[in-house]
């Protein structure tokens, strides 16, 4: 538009002899199609040079609302506009879970971690999961979690933790690489449909492996032998079903917990069932002198009301 006005304004200052003031009040008009009136008498080559101008004009307008028309509706029909959207949440979110698979197991992970306070953004290579997952308030990532670029659009680097549970033992092997590559301080849980794959999972960097089907089968045994046992167990580790619950805490440098005894937590109405301070070391059944240390977790049971208090102060 710029470029024709100035065309515009020369022609006319030259084939008509106008000001170039009249000249550019007479090419914007007619560029812009108002055309209120000739600004003077126009000469057929004058009038040739307005045409020209007028269809320009009218080129230039038109043919720029069809183009923004189209690039507004390929944005609107292709979702782009809505992946941008999305992707921009996702980088502002710290400190979430990042689950790989969104199907009858993930979707359950992603309902308790939700259930606790967590956030979590879901990869998934299926529309329908994503779908799925968008639906159940969840941030979605389009990818395969196997590709460094995919784990980093999720958010790996600012991750708390990451939740392998693809249908494929061998693709949850390879996400549980990429993802320790990424991030080394990530804590990684890792599905395994066979026995076999578990030792591959722990090889590749997953913290903890899971497999559905053999935990399926103990759960079954449990309530088969130990009905109301495990009937406790579960209504302690839902959520808000009993007044009574099992957490487990961290203890933070610095923190409340930090150097307390047993003893103290206990005064508070907190029993404590273990201390960790190591992958696999734990001391259970702690005497009430022991002290804490900064690094270590505790499982604890009380009230609801108290874990909550102690969470907090710690």
């Amino acid at each position: 538009m710029v470029v024709a006005t100035i065309i515009g304004s020369a022609g006319f200052v030259v084939l008509e002899d106008w000001t170039l003031g009249d000249a550019l009040y007479q090419t914007v008009m007619t560029l812009t199609t108002v055309g209120y009136r000739e600004v003077g008498e126009l000469d057929s080559v004058g009038r040739l040079w307005a045409m020209i101008v007028m269809v320009a004009g009218v080129g230039i307008i038109f043919g720029s609302i069809g183009v923004v028309a189209e690039y507004v509706v390929d944005e609107v029909g292709s979702g782009r506009r809505e992946a941008r959207t999305m992707q921009r949440s996702v980088d502002e979110t710290r400190d979430h879970f990042i689950l790989c698979g969104y199907g009858r197991v993930g979707s359950t992970v992603a309902r308790e971690l939700v259930h606790s306070g967590q956030r979590v953004v879901v990869i998934d290579t299926n529309d329908e999961s994503r779908g799925q997952a968008e639906a159940d308030g969840h941030l979605v990532v389009e990818g395969d979690a196997t590709d460094d670029a995919t784990l980093e659009a999720a958010g790996v680097t600012r991750a708390r933790g990451l939740v392998a549970t693809v249908d494929s033992d061998a693709q949850n092997v390879f996400v549980v690489l990429s993802a320790r590559a990424l991030n080394p301080g990530l804590f990684i849980v890792g599905r395994a449909s066979y026995e076999s794959t578990a030792a591959k999972l722990t090889a590749a960097g997953a913290d903890r492996v899971v497999s559905p089907y053999t935990l399926a089968g103990r759960r079954i045994a449990e309530f088969a032998i130990r009905p109301r046992v495990a009937d406790y167990i579960d209504a302690a580790l839902s959520h808000g079903e009993l007044a009574f619950s099992i957490e487990e805490v961290e203890v933070a440098p610095g923190s409340w917990l930090d150097e307390r005894t047993i003893g103290d937590l206990r005064r508070d109405g907190i029993f404590t069932l273990a201390v960790f301070h190591g992958p696999q070391r734990g001391d259970t059944n702690p005497p009430d002198d022991r002290p804490l240390a900064a690094g270590e977790s505790i499982i604890v049971s009380g009230s609801t009301e108290a874990l909550i208090d102690l969470r907090s102060r710690a």
